[in-house]
C-alpha cells in the first residue's frame, strides 16, 4: 500500500511529521511504503527520524517533471500532505482528488477550504504525528472508505475546473470594473 507525499523539501511542508507517523504505522502495517516526491533534500530532522526508526520503505524520488506526477498519484492508495501552515491553497490536494485518492492533510486554513473532513479525506491538527498516524491507519484498514473518499474527491474537484474558475474570475473583474466606473462617474457628476 503506497502513501504518497508531494511537495518541496521545506520544513513547512511537514515531511518530518509524516515520517514520524509512518514510523508508528510500520509495526502494524509492514506492507506499506511511503513515496516522497519533490525537489530538494530532506532536512536533518527527516533523516534523523528515518534512522532512529529504521524506516526502510521510504522512497525518496526527488523532483519529477510535472507531466510525470499523475503516474505517482495513480500508483498511490492514500495521499498525505502534513503541512504546518502558510499554504494559501491545496493544489496538491486537488491533484490527488482528481486521481480519485483519499487525502490526509493538516487542518490548516488553505487546506480546510478545499477538503471537508470525513468527505474527501481526513484533516488532522498540524505537527501532530500521533493523530496523523491514526488517520492514516484508519484509511489503511478500510479500503471501502478509501474508495468512498476518493469518489467524493473526484466530484469535488469538478468545481475547480479551469473553465469554471476562469469564468468566475472574469465575472469578478467585470464587477470590479463596473463598480469603479460607477464611482468615477459619480465623482464627475
Amino acid at each position: 500500500l503506497n502513501i504518497l507525499f508531494v511537495g518541496r523539501m521545506e520544513k513547512r511542508k511537514g515531511l518530518r511529521y509524516l515520517l514520524e507517523a509512518y514510523g508508528r504505522l510500520k509495526w502494524d502495517f509492514p506492507n506499506t511504503r511511503l513515496v516522497v516526491v519533490g525537489p530538494g533534500t530532506p532536512d536533518r530532522d527527516c533523516y534523523r527520524v528515518m534512522s532512529e526508526r529504521n524506516l526502510q520503505d521510504v522512497v525518496l524520488v526527488g523532483g519529477v517533471q510535472y507531466e510525470d506526477l499523475p503516474r505517482y498519484y495513480q500508483s498511490s492508495h492514500i495521499f498525505c500532505s502534513p503541512a504546518t501552515g502558510q499554504e494559501s491553497f491545496g493544489i496538491v490536494l486537488l491533484e490527488a482528488m482528481a486521481a480519485g485518492k483519499p487525502v490526509v492533510a493538516s487542518s490548516i486554513e488553505g487546506y480546510s477550504s478545499v477538503l471537508q473532513h470525513g468527505s474527501q479525506g481526513l484533516l488532522v491538527p498540524p505537527k501532530d504525528s500521533a493523530t496523523l498516524a491514526e488517520a492514516l491507519s484508519f484509511l489503511i484498514r478500510d479500503p471501502g472508505m478509501r474508495l468512498q473518499m476518493g469518489a467524493a474527491g473526484r466530484e469535488t474537484v469538478e468545481k475547480y475546473r479551469w473553465d469554471l474558475i476562469a469564468g468566475r474570475v472574469m465575472d469578478y473583474y467585470t464587477s470590479l470594473m463596473e463598480t469603479a466606473d460607477g464611482v468615477s462617474r459619480q465623482r464627475v457628476l
